[in-house]
């Protein structure tokens, strides 16, 4: 666990990019197992690049380890980070997504977004990892 820079340490400052956001892991003591973590961020905020009129969703991370875990706060952090980009919501899904695998080499991951009503129409995207459709809608 010392290799984890944000876990118990006061944040002053934030990312101002997913870019410049990190992913921290610690090692699943548990990896012969099969199991699913889920993360839920009802406050998930973006802007949209064409309007700049802010997007407010809910993200939903749910992965099946294989040797590292996903450590909460750093992802607390990278998902604060998207608040002042310009994303479409179906790229922040992805990109979210392909930070998850990037960070974790999981077994399995689902990312979705909820995304909350602009002009009468709310938007859902869901992205698996393996390239895999999971229809619970």
């Amino acid at each position: 666990m010392n290799k984890l820079t944000f876990l118990g340490k006061k944040i002053r400052g934030y990312p101002s990019s997913p870019d410049e956001a990190s992913l921290e892991t610690f090692v699943n003591k548990y990896s012969k197992r099969d199991y699913w973590i889920t993360f839920h961020c009802p406050e998930f905020t973006s802007i949209c690049p064409e309007t700049a009129q802010p997007d407010f969703g809910t993200i939903t991370i749910r992965y099946i380890p294989d040797k590292k875990c996903l450590e909460a706060k750093s992802l607390k952090l990278y998902l604060f980070s998207f608040r002042s980009v310009g994303i479409f919501n179906e790229d922040a899904v992805n990109k979210i997504l392909d930070a998850v695998i990037k960070a974790s080499s999981p077994r399995r991951a689902e990312v979705s977004g909820e995304f909350r009503p602009r002009g009468g129409i709310s938007i859902t995207v869901r992205a698996t990892y393996p390239n895999l459709t999971s229809p619970q809608d």
